[in-house]
């Protein structure tokens, strides 16, 4: 029985709330939000200032579209559609053909990407899939600085490297083991298209190599476990796992790569020999597009001269704007934007 004399024990009650701390911080919480709806103006003025940015860029595109054209109608009224498949090109006489630097540009373009596409691919393969994790770092950062060297440079190593060992070794090499196929006959000069398509190929791997990559990464990483996982080989899942889902954004990187091998200049133009004719064989020397236009346009002085190398410019700019945006659809169609990710 409680002991009345102790009295009732004391226990704390329910204690009264800080009313007044409650709603200050409250009214400091609101007065907050009122100064960031303030901030609407800067946004505004924010969001117009980049879309004039983006603006800008179309804008220049369209200006260097409106002038190749105009510069070059001289040519249109003089040639026509047959500019582009006449083969004469005498400025003494005024009579020019655009033939044989288009058939110059797609040899060596080609070229390039026969001997490129199965290296790029072949690192990035290893580079995604096999490379042991300490060393795909630096081999994917060597790949990539190729990228980085300027292509004089390029077009000097292949002066003082690449054309003796050609001269020397392999077109020897080709020329008795498959000359029969008309593809290797002449004299062994060096210089030529094989060597320009050599020198392309160098520069364009680090391009297909690198989307190659990106799309690789895109690939879920559940779909490997799950090839893996049917008792499929490690060449067999990056064969039917890997790359048959990436097949789309690796075509997107091969017509990057094409694309940059239709507009390279100095590298060419120092080893394709810079002769306006069209030869079966990859020996002979030839004439592109781009070095035609950096050989011969500060020697032009008269108008029709001046006209036709703008149009061969204004050729070359929309053929590459053409592949460029086809090569950007298929590697949007693989990573659908989604950022690259390690396996490791």
């Amino acid at each position: 029985m409680a002991n009345r004399a102790l009295g009732a024990p004391q226990l704390p009650g329910p204690q009264p709330v800080a009313k007044e701390e409650l709603t200050g911080k409250t009214r400091v919480r609101a007065e907050s939000l009122i100064q960031a709806s303030g901030s609407e103006i800067a946004d505004r003025i924010f969001r117009y200032a980049m879309m004039s940015c983006g603006l800008c860029v179309l804008a220049l595109v369209g200006i260097i579209v409106y002038q190749l054209i105009t510069n070059s109608h001289l040519s249109w009224q003089a040639f026509g559609w047959r500019f582009f498949f006449r083969s004469e090109w005498d400025p003494v006489n005024d009579q020019y053909g655009a033939f044989p630097f288009v058939y110059g540009t797609i040899v060596s373009s080609i070229l390039s990407l026969i001997i490129a596409v199965p290296l790029a691919i072949g690192v990035a393969v290893f580079v995604t899939e096999m490379s042991p994790v300490w060393l795909r770092g630096p081999l994917a950062f060597t790949t990539e600085l190729l990228a980085a060297i300027p292509s004089v440079i390029y077009g000097l190593w292949a002066i003082f490297v690449l054309v003796p060992l050609l001269r020397t070794y392999v077109q020897p090499f080709l020329a008795k083991y498959f000359g029969w196929t008309t593809l290797f006959e002449g004299p062994p000069f060096g210089i030529g298209m094989l060597a320009a398509g050599i020198i392309l190929a160098i520069m364009i791997v680090p391009i297909i190599s690198a989307i190659t990559r990106e799309v690789m990464t895109a690939v879920p990483q559940q779909q490997r476990e799950a090839v893996l996982a049917l008792g499929a080989t490690r060449w067999e899942m990056i064969r039917t796992g890997v790359l048959r889902n990436s097949r789309a954004g690796i075509m997107g990187g091969v017509i990057l790569g094409l694309g940059r091998a239709l507009g390279e200049t100095m590298a060419v133009t120092m080893v394709i020999g810079n002769r306006p004719e069209i030869a079966k064989s990859l020996f002979a020397p030839g004439y592109t597009m781009a070095s035609v236009i950096a050989n011969e346009f500060s020697e032009a002085t008269g108008d029709l001269y001046l006209s036709s190398l703008v149009e061969v410019g204004l050729a070359l700019f929309i053929v590459t704007i053409i592949v460029n945006i086809v090569a950007q659809f298929l590697v949007w169609t693989v990573t659908r934007g989604v950022p690259a990710r390690s396996n490791a």
